[in-house]
């Protein structure tokens, strides 16, 4: 049921606004697991490249996990599921230092963290927020949300490499663990007013069907269309940017001859330049077509990198790199959420957009692990860049022959 009251609207920001620290919260946590790379490998001598690796399948099960877990929410509420992912991922970040062994850190990197994670992340946080909001104001949520992710990131990174640089890697991941359990209390909001069962409806644009049908059958309506797959495909590309670059930003910026603090700094740009990109998509998802913004900051990443591959490898050049980057870096999610909501409706919302992300998080997969093995073979990442760049220009391509029905002009009221 879609709220109108003035009580109603400040029951949808609380919500909004706890989504979007929960958001916080599980990305900041996934964002910095890059800066513990070189400490993880001093520590326990396993190699860039088995870390690489067990990053690499959290990468994947962070993805994996979001259908699943927005199949249950859309039965059975998404509070349950965040508090569930908040115990997963506190306890898999505490066990963390006492893991010596590959198959131990993906454990609990690759499985117990990336899981929990999953559960707190977009497709459940942002399908909450859209089956509670009318449909003109979901894109502006949803870049709302987005953006606590990104303040994470801003807030995490710089904090997470002080913690290690004044205290050792294994305090800071405790503190960690203890501030992903706040998670919990944060759910609350979530437990209020949860929509309808029998009220959702898909998209009449995609299914022809304007009464409820079943998960399983909107699934396969959903995978038999072609504007669903070109989303899957773009979303890839985007997910092989992010886990490259958090991963192995830090590892780029030492074979620069540059300290640990420049990648800290520079992953906290990202997020703080995310944050105007983020609400900006969603606010821009009102008035132009989504395909076109995402097929626009595609290209902008393909732009971005070949600058940075011609100039001087300075701290300023990875400050300006990280600015230019973050406008684009997740304010893909609101317009690809906002597609996935037209083309659908939002009664499946979280296990379809989680499907996208598990799209999202096969490309970071790849983007993890590709980069460890590539810079253990040739001691640079120069491959990755390229591939980056391909990538970008595939995705903007792709995006283009997406069927989204055109923005309706707004009315101006006569004068007076």
């Amino acid at each position: 049921m879609e709220l109108t009251t003035e009580r109603s609207n400040r029951a949808y920001w609380t919500l909004v606004l706890a989504a979007a620290a929960i958001l916080m919260i599980t990305m900041g946590s996934r964002v910095t697991t890059g800066l513990f790379l070189s400490p993880l490998n001093t520590s326990t001598g396993l190699g860039v490249v088995k870390i690489s690796f067990a990053l690499a399948i959290g990468q994947f099960v962070w993805g994996a996990t979001q259908p699943l877990f927005g199949a249950f929410a859309d039965k059975f509420g998404s509070a349950r599921v965040i508090v569930a992912g908040g115990i997963l991922l506190a306890a898999g970040t505490a066990l963390t230092p006492f893991m010596s062994s590959e198959w131990g850190l993906v454990l609990t990197l690759g499985i117990l963290t990336a899981a929990g994670a999953g559960a707190g992340s977009f497709s459940i946080l942002i399908g909450a927020v859209a089956q509670r909001l009318p449909a003109e104001r979901r894109p502006f949520a949803a870049g709302v949300v987005n953006a606590g992710g990104s303040v994470g990131q801003v807030v995490f990174a710089p904090l997470i490499q002080a913690i290690i640089s004044a205290a050792g890697w294994i305090s800071a991941m405790i503190t960690l663990a203890v501030a992903t359990l706040l998670t919990i209390p944060l759910a609350w909001p979530l437990t209020k007013n949860a929509p309808a069962r029998a009220a959702g409806k898909p998209g009449a644009a995609s299914t022809g069907v304007g009464a409820e049908i079943g998960l399983v059958a909107q699934v396969k309506l959903a995978l038999r269309n072609p504007s669903y797959l070109y989303l899957h495909a773009g979303f890839f590309t985007c997910g092989f940017h992010v886990a490259f670059l958090t991963t192995h930003l830090p590892g780029e910026v030492a074979l620069c001859g540059l300290s640990a603090s420049v990648s800290a700094t520079s992953l906290a740009l990202i997020g703080l330049f995310n944050i105007g990109g983020s609400l900006g998509a969603g606010a821009l998802g009102s008035r132009y077509r989504m395909k076109s913004l995402l097929a626009l900051m595609y290209a902008s990443r393909a732009a971005i990198i070949l600058v940075y591959l011609l100039a001087p490898k300075t701290a300023i050049t990875f400050y300006l790199f990280a600015a230019a980057l973050g406008v684009t870096w997740l304010a893909t999610v609101p317009p690809t959420a906002g597609l996935v909501g037209k083309l659908f409706g939002t009664r499946y919302m979280a296990t379809l957009f989680g499907l996208t992300l598990l799209s999202h998080q096969l490309g970071g997969f790849f983007g993890a692990w590709l980069g460890g093995v590539t810079v253990a073979n040739t001691g640079n990442y120069n491959w990755m860049w390229y591939a980056d760049i391909l990538l970008a220009l595939f995705a903007a391509v792709i995006n283009l022959p997406i069927r989204e029905a055109k923005i309706a002009p707004r009315i101006q009221p006569l004068p007076a």
